[in-house]
């Protein structure tokens, strides 16, 4: 009999009974959307609790990235990675700009820093990393670049929901910083978003926009879109934000008992943040280099096969999608590390709720699959 399924993420949800209130408050006053009381009071919330006070929420993470792109007026080609969500760049192409892939680090998977600059051209209006499994992209060379080249830097910050680098909020960095509030997410609002702005004036620029582009009752002054967070799932948000340190907590003593166990088999390389980095374990990404037993296939379908639903995350690339494989920067040769992690990750269950057990089945399928691989080789060798 197989094992019931272990995911790689699943949403923290409270108590039912202690969402009731909050539900039972909205049908009073029939205030279901548009910039209601719960929605002001997690963008305050949020605001204090992340270190941000200028953030706007959206009904999703690609809304947010949408509108972020159309508030800064991009135009032409946007330097990004190939090694992301495919959110990412579609977000590019639907505001009529051209993704340039640059390949990546080898270990955190984050955009390398000195591929960007050899990238941009005379259409190059901006760059757009990704926080990679919520670790920080090189943000002191990349904005310094930026200024340098007089280009706009959004960082796509799906991952980094806390995420301090220094002791300081990595969502304060570039010119916007856009987080997604998926239900896979650490912190989550079913579905949702937000832009976190550097100031008043642009959050409030970006609140029109993405409210249809209307500034006060019948005027527009942008064209807009409907973006906006309704009620229920800003209600949600404050009921997540309160256990929001204990799910890190969790996280961080799950990530703890995989490097205990695993960090000591051949083959296997786990991600390490810098000391300076205060992370959110939003993911295990484990890389199965060439000396482990097996691929990383045949890794991840022995998983799947135990009811283990690991995930090759990111795989495959977004330069080898056929919407984007044409494109120039999308070659192979021009991405040589972003290929090889995409053929190596396998990232491992990691959520608040993961029982002790059910992350000792995973554990030992692992040692166990390398041992018998091992021992196979050695005896082949005889």
């Amino acid at each position: 009999m197989k094992n019931n399924p272990v995911y790689v993420t699943s949403p923290l949800l409270p108590p039912l009974a202690d969402f009731m209130p909050y539900l039972e408050n909205i049908w009073q006053n029939r205030w279901l959307t548009n910039n209601g009381p719960f929605h002001q009071q997690l963008e305050q919330a949020l605001g204090n609790y992340l270190g941000c006070p200028h953030i706007s929420l959206f009904a999703n993470g690609t809304l947010a990235l949408l509108c972020a792109i159309q508030a800064l007026g991009l135009t032409g080609e946007v330097i990004t990675t190939p090694y992301s969500f495919v959110a990412t760049s579609h977000s590019l192409v639907w505001n009529n700009l051209q993704p340039v892939f640059v390949d990546i680090d080898p270990l955190t998977g984050n955009i390398d820093a000195e591929k960007i600059e050899q990238a941009i051209t005379p259409a190059t209006s901006a760059i757009l990393p990704v926080h990679c499994y919520g670790i920080p992209a090189d943000v002191t060379r990349i904005n310094a670049l930026a200024r340098r080249r007089g280009l706009k830097v959004i960082y796509d910050a799906a991952h980094a929901f806390g995420v301090e680098r220094n002791r300081a909020s990595i969502l304060n960095q570039g010119d916007l910083s856009v987080l997604s509030f998926h239900a896979t997410k650490v912190f989550n609002t079913f579905e949702g978003g937000a832009i976190v702005c550097p100031d008043r004036e642009s959050k409030q620029a970006i609140d029109r926009l993405k409210n249809f582009g209307f500034a006060g009752e019948t005027a527009v002054e942008s064209l807009g879109i409907n973006g906006k967070m309704n009620e229920l799932q800003a209600a949600f948000g404050l009921l997540q934000l309160q256990r929001i340190d204990e799910a890190l907590s969790q996280r961080k003593a799950i990530y703890q008992r995989y490097r205990r166990a695993l960090s000591a088999v051949a083959g296997l390389e786990m991600v390490t943040p810098a000391p300076h980095i205060s992370w959110n374990y939003a993911y295990f990404p484990l890389y199965v280099r060439a000396d482990f037993p097996c691929s990383r296939d045949a890794l991840y379908a022995r998983l799947r096969d135990d009811g283990i639903m690991a995930r090759r995350y990111f795989y495959p690339l977004i330069s080898d999608f056929p919407l984007y494989a044409s494109h120039p920067s999308a070659r192979a040769g021009n991405l040589p590390v972003a290929r090889r992690l995409a053929d190596q990750v396998i990232c491992l269950p990691i959520y608040p709720g993961l029982a002790a057990s059910q992350q000792q089945r995973v554990i030992q399928l692992i040692l166990a699959l390398a041992d018998e691989r091992a021992s196979h080789h050695r005896r082949q060798r005889r």
